[in-house]
């Protein structure tokens, strides 16, 4: 037998936590020295800690750990318990990732400050097109909230083209207004250029205006990046005395496998100051 010193060490895990185990009934010694209280535990008992461990950094609560671990928990409930878990902790590890990039892109915006020349911006008129849509809502115009949007509805705008035999004739070109329920969502439009009648249906087919004046700047890399870019242009404007009349449109000059080869073209429609 081992004492508890010596059974936390086998174990890498504090003193204090089979302490806590014992009294919580998770996990008792093997035996209590009737006249000193020590505890003993056996070299057996290490796979119940191993399992109470992995299961409590699955992010089990101490309970579902006894249940789980005392068997009272049938094989078909606990795959599913460990299959939800892991999508739980992936979509956490996404979420993570997302922030990150983020934070990237934060610091990329205060590095680049007042280093984009101002010849990158191009001030000119953009031409009326048509273009099939599909809409839905963000909570706001982050990159951490459209992301999860768009893609998406490009996915399914693109599965509804082909399936109504309709070729894109141009790039993609998503554009955002206010949402009508306010508290700052947005209402994403995921559209693409394309050369049929005006109609409603699966796939909305709409003109989207023209604009008689839009500064405009490419960006290089996912969109997931574009704040540094996009405040750029936001000083070139202040810079040269316009000022933005509505959201950015995002034309989708090239869009391959690997996001941060894209490059898309920011369109922000302006008025002199």
């Amino acid at each position: 037998m081992f004492t508890i010193g010596d059974f936390a060490r086998h174990g890498r895990v504090s003193v204090r936590m089979l302490r806590h185990y014992d009294a919580t009934g998770l996990l008792r010694p093997a035996h209590v020295d009737p006249a000193t209280g020590y505890r003993h535990y056996t070299a057996a008992q290490l796979a119940r800690l191993n399992r109470i461990i992995a299961l409590k950094e699955l992010g089990f609560t101490l309970r579902q750990v006894r249940d789980i671990v005392d068997e009272k928990v049938g094989a078909e409930e606990l795959r599913g318990m460990l299959r939800l878990r892991r999508a739980e902790l992936e979509s956490a590890v996404d979420a993570a990732r997302a922030r990150l990039v983020q934070v990237e892109a934060r610091l990329r915006a205060i590095e680049s400050e007042g280093q984009m020349p101002t010849n990158d911006v191009v001030l000119k008129k953009v031409p009326a097109v048509r273009v099939a849509e599909l809409t839905a809502t963000a909570a706001s115009f982050g990159p951490a909230d459209i992301g999860p949007v768009i893609g998406p509805l490009y996915d399914e705008l693109f599965r509804r083209l082909e399936a109504a035999g309709i070729r894109p004739t141009g790039p993609g070109v998503a554009h955002y207004e206010d949402a009508p329920e306010g508290g700052g969502r947005i209402t994403v439009h995921a559209a693409v250029q394309v050369s049929v009648p005006v109609r409603d249906g699966d796939v909305r087919v709409l003109d989207l205006p023209a604009l008689e004046r839009a500064a405009t700047v490419v960006h290089h890399g996912s969109m997931d990046t574009v704040l540094s870019t996009a405040q750029a242009l936001a000083r070139w404007s202040d810079t040269h005395r316009y000022r933005p009349t509505g959201y950015p449109r995002e034309i989708n000059l090239e869009c391959p496998e690997d996001r941060d080869a894209w490059v898309t073209e920011l369109q922000v429609p302006v008025i002199p100051a």
